[in-house]
């Protein structure tokens, strides 16, 4: 397997804009993706505002395999995303019969007009759903539309992900430099420049000791391209340990 299958996030929200709200997500999907073999390349956040998750959706799903969005596909009046996807499909929307029929049962009289409004799915798009997952999500074309909950989120990630395209997945090895960044910041971009098959990055921190210290990651498709490189990564930092 050589393709190299590519994705993105729109993350949909005022509440994360105005830092009510962290974000759980992004790091999530971004590691569950990596872990499938799909590269994630984009994350946007957005406003609850039509116009504005429309454009982005527009954006990225022509540039992008799958653009997941997480968000407003809850029971209130700013859960537009529903809305937005449609529009962005040029496509309508109404109440899912079996979303509306599967209310019924868990709601009964208390079904009223906000509830169903987690019924409202854009014509032509499939149901992410399970016995665990009330309100679904759905997938239309290459965009794949989940609850910003985390753990509703998550369990959307575990149905639809065995029916995405994968690619060649991205490898990777770490090793502790004992040294600062700007020590290893010419030799690094040396090994870089030799072994451009690979994604060299640094990445600083306070170690147990409260030094700074240097976390260095190699990243390549193809193992023995990624070997070679970190060799090349352990030689320089047994040189720089000998020289001080």
């Amino acid at each position: 397997m050589t393709e190299i299958v590519t994705a993105s996030i729109l993350v949909i929200g005022d509440e994360i804009l105005s830092g009510r709200t962290k974000d759980k997500n992004i790091g999530y999907i971004a590691e569950y993706l990596t872990n499938i073999g799909i590269d994630l390349k984009e994350v946007r956040v957005v406003s609850d505002d039509e116009a504005d998750i429309v454009a982005a959706l527009n954006a990225l799903r022509q540039r992008y395999d799958y653009v997941f969005t997480t968000g407003g596909i809850g029971p209130t009046h700013d859960d537009i995303t529903a809305d937005s996807v449609a529009k962005a499909f040029g496509v309508s929307i109404d109440h899912h019969p079996d979303v509306v029929a599967r209310f019924q049962e868990r709601f009964g009289a208390d079904l009223n007009e906000a509830r169903l409004r987690m019924a409202r799915i854009p014509d032509g798009a499939d149901l992410i759903q399970s016995a665990t997952i009330l309100a679904p999500g759905f997938k239309i074309e290459n965009v794949i539309v989940m609850a910003g909950v985390p753990s509703i989120m998550q369990a959307m990630m575990d149905i639809v992900a065995p029916k995405l395209r994968s690619g060649l997945r991205m490898l990777s090895d770490t090793v502790k430099a004992n040294a600062r960044e700007g020590d290893v910041g010419g030799p690094l971009r040396e090994i870089a420049a030799a072994h451009p098959d690979t994604i060299i990055g640094s990445y600083p921190f306070m170690d147990e000791q409260g030094k700074p210290n240097t976390n260095l990651v190699v990243r390549s498709r193809d193992q023995a391209k990624l070997d070679a490189a970190m060799n090349a990564v352990k030689e320089m930092l047994a040189g720089l340990a000998a020289a001080k």
